[in-house]
């Protein structure tokens, strides 16, 4: 299978990850539901980690349970929470300012520079936001779930930076099984508290399954493996593919609407980030 297929697969499967959210999370709710997606992640991956186990010596895993809930629990969460306030691709879309977050969080807290085509991208791409925010769609408000995603975002992009300087060397896959695994232990207190009490309905069970073992232990695999085959930034298009997959999933399988709203903020936030990433200049 061709490189280009496989990222085109794994924007489809990150895409995907917002419709299992919205389909699962009025039943599970947001807590429960993350639990599940990070704890079938970890075991997914965990084989990784037992292989390279020795390199994770025990005073590496307090700085990774802090980067755990910066880039796993804490994101997740905030999707899961906004999947119930808005259609999937409000997520998906606001996803997409990842890159951008990442350019920020640098310059504000790890002395990187922001070059001036950054700089308009950022404007671009929180414009985007805006735009997402002040829309309605299938009669709802889809403000507060917008800002959550925004926020969202916003910690990925501390989370890569305190990753790279922190967790450097470390096999990466087995990585991902141990972030994973300790946000999953992070939110286990409240996750059992909060386990629903009702039945949850099969469609249901079977979203959040799909949710942890394809959305989240299987894609990262992909993803790690593409990174290793093509490097980080071929591997990074994959941010493009993210947010019209969910658009489109969520209009294919639950009938949500594609509005002009959707749509401006869409272009506002893709655009913006291959600004910041001078797309199309000379190497």
């Amino acid at each position: 299978m061709s490189n280009i297929v496989q990222l085109v697969i794994l924007g489809a499967i990150w895409g995907g990850s917002f419709l299992f959210t919205r389909i699962a999370v009025n039943d599970f709710g947001p807590v429960p539901l993350v639990e599940m997606r990070l704890a079938l992640g970890s075991l997914l991956l965990l084989p990784f980690l037992w292989r390279d186990r020795a390199r994770f010596s025990l005073q590496r895993w307090p700085m990774m349970a802090l980067i755990a809930a910066i880039n796993s629990a804490l994101p997740f969460l905030l999707f899961a929470w906004a999947a119930e306030r808005a259609p999937a691709g409000v997520g998906a879309i606001a996803n997409g300012m990842t890159a951008l977050c990442a350019a920020l969080m640098g310059f504000l807290f790890f002395h990187e520079k922001l070059a001036t085509r950054q700089s308009i991208a950022l404007v671009m791409g929180f414009t985007g936001i805006i735009v997402l925010a002040s829309g309605r769609m299938a009669g709802m408000s889809v403000g507060w779930a917008s800002i959550a995603g925004g926020l969202a975002s916003l910690l990925y992009g501390l989370g890569i930076h305190m990753a790279r300087r922190h967790l450097q060397g470390l096999p990466s896959a087995a990585l991902a099984s141990a972030t994973l695994g300790s946000a999953a232990l992070l939110t286990a207190p409240i996750a059992v508290a909060t386990w629903p009490s009702h039945s949850i309905p099969l469609t249901s069970w079977l979203s959040a399954g799909a949710l942890g073992a394809l959305c989240t232990g299987i894609a990262f695999a992909v993803f790690y493996r593409l990174i290793g085959r093509i490097g980080a930034n071929r591997t990074s298009i994959v941010t493009y593919l993210i947010p019209p997959f969910g658009v489109a999933w969520g209009w294919l399988f639950l009938h949500e609407p594609v509005t002009a709203t959707m749509v401006i903020a869409c272009g506002l936030i893709l655009g913006s980030v291959a600004l910041s990433q001078n797309w199309g200049a000379k190497r």
